[in-house]
């Protein structure tokens, strides 16, 4: 048969690549050998808030994951406290050696043991993978001994000896340590394919940069981008609402740690200008929450004072953005021209309130949302130190290469918040520049924005409508990440009426339970109704009021259980994780964590409850994802590519 040009011309291509009938064939048997192994496990993971040390956990784990299959393997040969060192030891290795070593009388035999049990452990992990992409994951130090371990069969007679001199060398050789660190590291590598974050990284709790640093040395990762995250990517791009909006938050939980230490950001220029200008408010709204016992009086005090300084200077940056974006539909949060200054009361929604804080010595009754002098010296210092902070930038630009505003995986819809609706239950359509955008193309053009936001340095109109729509999505009625009406941030702080601090949310939340509905979604992303899922998060499931994650007759999962802590009051655990392995979905509802120490120490674990969501009868392969597919997809090329070399339409070199 004839090829057309472009035909030729990738053909030609490949055959770069695959020179002969028989190196095409080679990869044709290769391909079809990986769709036949089972399915990689996809671990899913939400609203992590700064906890880093649950969420290492949960990592190394695997949500309990190695728990389960230690007791699946030595139920009958080791005892429960055996399984829970061997379990802790695959989680904190470094830590965990020294502490085993002390109370262990024969250190040899000791090793011996362990070595058997973790390399018979890491055989069932890499069972499921090509010894090409095990081969990848070894240790550098290690890599050639681990595989002959892997894939030798000590049962075979004429083996044993073999076997046994490898381990005996090890310990012999004062290597058992590296060695065991190594498998347990492994173990870790192994036991999740690939880990999906569906957002919101960032606030509330103290490591949100250590976590960021976790996943840039993790194998495989992508993010959801949670309201959260894209605050602070809108920081490091250098909007200066989005980095007043950060600090604003960090102050009002106490929680510096990542801005400062983590990021290294100097507060010295708000600490400066909130002495002076407010140096005699005793800010008594502004002191930070939950802060316990870990200021004293005079710190909290300086905090507040920051806090106040920051605020003012966040509500005048937002009015400016929402007076220079009418599209955005926001001019019922311009409050600060609705401040009677003289009776002391604020208009909202047309109903007037007295204010209860009018000490605003930086605000020009006739200009309100103009930056007095000092407060614009103070953001532009602040601004130049985010877009400075080399680790920030990092991290942000990870989140860019590896994150989205929704995702499509093996038939599963992931995004953090919400997708917009209308009161009657309908999907939400946008008409921007004349063109009419349904749900995912109005996400695909808030994400090229956000981008542009970051990217588009040549360009400062292109840049700011980007950074202004990076501040939209933190807190715009119709954001995907948001998904209230409004941030009543103005009302909480200075109003009494509660009626007024509601933030309502989308008609999203009301809905999403209905199976119409989500069956509605699923389509619009190009997923099967009958077989996708979509994975949310955002919004912790109050599972102490009788909440169940699992909604719209399981087409919907909530997996935002409260990680954070700031949240656990409300929802009664600690977080959900959702596991998806070659046999179906499971759901691991978590206690709260007490720390790395007692989980060392004490070999305290978290407590993970897990449930089989769904169950298949027929194992889950390769060939069913989207790796899958992919493969296919190749499979078919290189077949056609074997056809031109045997109809002489290509030569083989």
């Amino acid at each position: 048969m004839p090829y057309s040009e472009t035909e030729m011309r990738y053909l030609t291509l490949l055959s770069k690549q695959y020179p002969t009938i028989q190196s095409a064939s080679t990869e044709i048997i290769n391909l079809s050998a990986i769709m036949e192994l089972p399915k990689g496990t996809e671990h899913f993971i939400s609203d992590i808030h700064g906890e880093y040390e649950a969420f290492s956990h949960v990592l190394r784990n695997g949500s309990g994951s190695v728990k389960r299959r230690i007791e699946e393997v030595f139920e009958y040969t080791l005892g429960e406290q055996e399984r829970r060192n061997l379990a802790t030891l695959i989680y904190y290795p470094e830590e965990k050696l020294p502490v085993i070593l002390k109370s262990v009388d024969n250190p040899g035999e000791w090793y011996r043991k362990t070595l058997f049990q973790l390399i018979k452990l890491c055989r069932i992990y890499s069972s499921k993978y090509t010894r090409s992409k095990v081969r990848k994951a070894l240790p550098k130090d290690f890599n050639y001994v681990i595989e002959e371990l892997l894939h030798e069969q000590e049962s075979t007679r004429n083996r044993q000896e073999y076997y046994s001199s490898i381990i005996n060398t090890i310990i012999e050789t004062d290597r058992a340590d590296a060695f065991i660190t190594a498998l347990a590291h492994l173990i870790q590598r192994l036991m999740i394919s690939r880990l999906h974050v569906i957002g919101d990284v960032y606030d509330r709790g103290p490591g949100a940069h250590v976590i960021m640093d976790e996943l840039m040395d993790y194998h495989a990762v992508d993010f959801q981008w949670g309201n959260h995250d894209i605050i602070w990517m809108g920081a490091a791009a250098g909007s200066s609402a989005c980095i007043a909006n950060v600090i604003r938050v960090s102050l009002r939980y106490a929680n510096m740690e990542t801005i400062e230490n983590g990021y290294a950001i100097s507060m010295l220029p708000l600490i400066s200008m909130a002495s002076d200008v407010y140096g005699d408010d005793p800010c008594d709204l502004f002191l930070p929450r939950e802060v316990a016992e870990r200021f004293t009086e005079q710190e909290q005090l300086l905090m507040a004072r920051m806090q106040k300084a920051i605020s003012i200077i966040q509500f005048k940056l937002e009015g400016q953005i929402i007076k220079r974006r009418p599209q955005f539909q926001m001019e019922d949060r311009l409050l600060l021209d609705a401040i009677d200054f003289e009776k002391g009361t604020v208009t909202v929604d047309g109903k007037e309130y007295p204010m209860k804080d009018m000490n605003f010595p930086t605000i020009d009754p006739q200009n309100p949302y103009k930056l007095s002098d000092a407060e614009e010296a103070v953001m532009e210092r602040l601004k130049l130190s985010f877009q400075n902070s080399e680790r920030l930038q990092r991290h942000v630009r990870f989140l860019f290469s590896n994150g989205t505003m929704y995702l499509v995986k093996n038939g599963n819809l992931l995004y953090h918040g919400c997708i917009p609706m209308t009161e009657d239950g309908e999907l939400r359509h946008f008409v921007l520049g004349n063109e009419d955008h349904g749900p995912k193309a109005f996400m695909d053009r808030l994400e090229r924005l956000a981008r542009q936001g970051y990217f588009a340095k040549d360009d400062p109109k292109k840049k700011q409508y980007g950074m202004d729509t990076m501040w939209y999505l933190w807190t715009g009625a119709q954001s995907p990440l948001f998904g209230k009406d409004k941030m009543a941030t103005f009302e909480r702080y200075f109003i009494d009426a509660e009626e007024t601090h509601n933030e309502h949310m989308n008609p999203y939340y009301q809905f999403r339970t209905d199976s119409k509905v989500a069956s509605q979604i699923l389509k619009e992303f190009g997923c099967d109704p009958e077989k996708g899922h979509i994975l949310n998060g955002h919004v912790p499931v109050k599972v102490k009021k009788g909440e169940s994650p699992v909604k719209a007759d399981g087409k919907l999962i909530v997996i935002d259980g409260g990680f954070a802590k700031a949240y656990q009051d409300k929802t009664g655990i600690a977080g959900y994780t959702l596991i998806y392995n070659s046999w179906g979905l499971l759901l691991a509802a978590h206690e709260p964590f007490e720390s790395k120490e007692k989980a060392v120490e004490e070999e305290i674990d978290i407590h993970s409850q897990t449930n089989i969501l769904e169950k298949n009868t027929k194992r889950i392969r390769v060939a069913d994802t989207d790796t899958g597919h992919k493969l296919k997809r190749e499979i078919e090329d290189l077949k056609r590519l074997m056809k031109a070399y045997r109809s002489g339409a290509i030569k083989e070199s």
